[in-house]
Parts: C-alpha cells; structure tokens; sequence
C-alpha cells in the first residue's frame, strides 16, 4: 500500500493543471564503462553504492502524484541493477504514473516480462555508434549488441516500444544510423547532446576529458545538421523546434523556448532528494516536502539537455494556453494576454501539432525508413 503524506495540497488554481514528468536515477551503481560517462565502473567518481529504497519511493508517489506527475523515467547509473526496479516500476505504475526506463540492455533479456507485467510502457537503450562493433568496445561488454537485440524483440512482443538513445558523440556515422538501429529493432531514436561540465546534482552523465565528445561548435552543429536530415527517413523524437534552440545555443544566439525544469519537469536521485533538474547547482529539498515548494517559472536557458529541451518544445505552447485560461476564469485579461505574447509560444504549439500527435505522419516515416533500409547496402562494422 503506497502512504499518503500529511502535509497540505496546494489549491489546484495555484498550479497549471497539465501532466508534468520526472526522471528518477535509482542508482549510482552501473556494470558499463563508457568513455564519455560518469558512472562508468572505472571512474571511480560515484562513491559508495547507491539504491533508492522501495519503501521511501512508495511513500514519496502520493506527494509526486500531487505535483501531477504522471510520467517517470527510471535511470542511473544502470536502473537495471536495482535489486527492486521490478517492484518501483510496480509501485509507480499502480500509483497511476505512466514509467520508462534507459538502459544500456545488457540485462534486459532477463528482465523486460517481469517489466511489462509491472506496468512498463516505454524503453530506451543507450546506443553510442552505428557499429556495433565500436558500440560494444566504448561500453566495454562484448556481445552487447546481441543482448539489445533480443531485448527489443522480446519488448516489441509485449507491446512496448523501444527507442535508441544516442549521445552525439565521433563514433556516429549519422548516415549508416538509421540502418543499424532498424537492424537492431528500433522504433525511433532520440539523440542526447555531450556534457563535459559537472552537474550541480548527483547525476554523472557527463565527461571533462573524452576525446569523444570534444566536440568544437562547428562539428556540434553538423552533428545537428545530420539529425535533422534523419528526421526525413527515420522517426527521430528531438522535435524540430528543439533542435533549432540547441543551434541557437551553440552559436550564441538568443533563443525562444525557456525550460519547463522544476515546473514541470522533475529529477529525484537515489537520496530521495528532488531538483528542478539535473544541472541546477542544489536540490529543491526532500521529496517528502515537495508540496511545499513554488512552481519555478523563471526563464532558463542555461543547458542543452536533450530531455528537458525536447519536453519544454513541445509543452512550452500548452502551458500558455492553459496559463492563459486559468487568467481569464479570473478575470485577469491582461495576464491571459502576456500567457499566450510569450516567445516561443507559436513554435511549440506547432511542434506539438505537427509532431506528436499525427499518427499518419509516424507511419509515412516508417514506410521511408523501410524503403531507405532497402535500398541501402549493409555497411561493414
């Protein structure tokens, strides 16, 4: 049984009233070694072992679900190693939280059924090259590759959908990417952006000394230059609008899309410590005082995680609106009209409308993919 907190609820018209999101790193631990990664098992940067516990994360669902909650991804470190990752998928999905979780997959053979029995309804799988080869080599597990690919069938025959994740990085050919992860199962791929500064939170996905992701401005933006030639044969989830902001950041400019981090858009470490994000430089506090702390609606602009970048794109428009039309049942015309005059109001309600919902457009990018996997000879790892 999940506990429900004493402390009081926020009246309802003093937040904005759509879904928000939560990333959950359940662990520091993780049996990889990447190059370009923290937690890599040979850094030795992560400190003593880690777990969040079961007990306090399923007291800590009312209060989050409170906060409107209602989609989690569960990561590292490896979320897999968790002794109890089937039972937290389990406790936030009978608390009405719709769960993913990433994975580099190499135990996701023996764990993906007692996942989707939990209640699992998205994966991702971190994938660093279009060789597998080389993939293999930086993750430092030989036959990785395999074990992802007997992952994704069984996931596809549970009816979960599962996406490449891939952090740009000098391994990727972008032009040969699309035939690998089709070979390997893939649905789609989302594409993350290097860090080499430290967070100010726990996470340590992030390098100061991989040649990997030593990347100047001009190799980043071919890099984002290729991604959005991807998106014409292969379903890439980094909307448009979200790729146009990175640009704008690496070349200085100003950009339109504030972040929706510690509005609504969360990070929980393995302390059960909550943070407006995984970059901010301290934590809001314990989730079990979450009811306590303010929206922070401050424009920020200050990373390019692929994560928040991508959400804030498509609910930055969604939240004027409903911002807007909580002002009006107010009677507060003035502020209704600053809600929807906001930059970068009218781009991401285009994003939203032109690439999440079309389910007609999904299956026109399949059908490119599949003609493209055609007529593209398999490349040599």
């Amino acid at each position: 049984m999940v506990e429900t907190s004493p402390r009081p609820v926020a009246r309802r018209a003093e937040r904005n009233p759509l879904p928000a999101i939560c990333d959950v790193s359940v662990t520091n631990v993780c049996n990889a070694a990447c190059d370009f990664c923290g937690f890599a098992r040979d850094k030795n940067l992560t400190g003593p072992r880690r777990y969040i516990d079961l007990a306090g994360f399923s007291r800590a669902l009312p209060i989050l679900r409170r906060r409107r909650i209602r989609f989690m991804t569960f990561q590292g470190g490896e979320p897999l190693v968790h002794p109890d990752i089937v039972a937290l998928a389990r406790a936030a999905s009978q608390a009405g939280v719709e769960c993913g979780l990433i994975t580099n997959g190499w135990f996701l053979p023996e764990y993906i059924e007692a996942l989707a029995a939990a209640g699992l309804r998205r994966l991702l799988i971190s994938i660093d090259s279009h060789s597998m080869a080389k993939h293999d080599l930086n993750r430092g597990l030989g036959g990785l590759h395999r074990r992802i690919a007997d992952g994704i069938a069984r996931a596809r025959r549970l009816g979960i959908p599962t996406s490449a994740s891939v952090t740009v990085n000098r391994l990727v050919d972008y032009e040969a990417l699309p035939e690998a992860l089709e070979r390997l199962g893939f649905h789609a791929v989302t594409f993350s952006y290097p860090r080499r500064e430290p967070f100010g939170s726990s996470s340590l996905v992030y390098s100061e000394d991989s040649a990997l992701i030593d990347q100047p401005p001009g190799e980043l933006l071919d890099a984002l230059a290729a991604i959005r030639r991807i998106k014409k044969r292969f379903r890439v989830l980094n909307p448009s609008v979200s790729l146009a902001e990175v640009t704008r950041s690496i070349r200085g400019e100003k950009q339109l899309v504030p972040c929706i981090g510690g509005h609504k858009y969360f990070y929980l470490d393995w302390n059960l410590d909550i943070w407006r994000c995984e970059a901010w430089k301290q934590p809001l506090g314990s989730v079990f005082d979450f009811d306590d702390f303010p929206d922070q609606r401050d424009p920020c602009f200050a990373c390019t995680m692929s994560c928040y970048r991508n959400a804030s794109a498509l609910m930055h428009g969604a939240v004027a609106v409903t911002d807007s039309a909580q002002a009006l049942v107010r009677g507060d015309v003035p502020g209704a009209i600053r809600s929807l005059s906001q930059r970068g109001v009218a781009q991401s309600l285009w994003a939203l409308v032109a690439e999440h919902y079309p389910r007609l457009a999904f299956k026109s990018q399949r059908r490119r993919a599949g003609e493209y996997s055609a007529a593209t000879p398999s490349s040599q790892e």
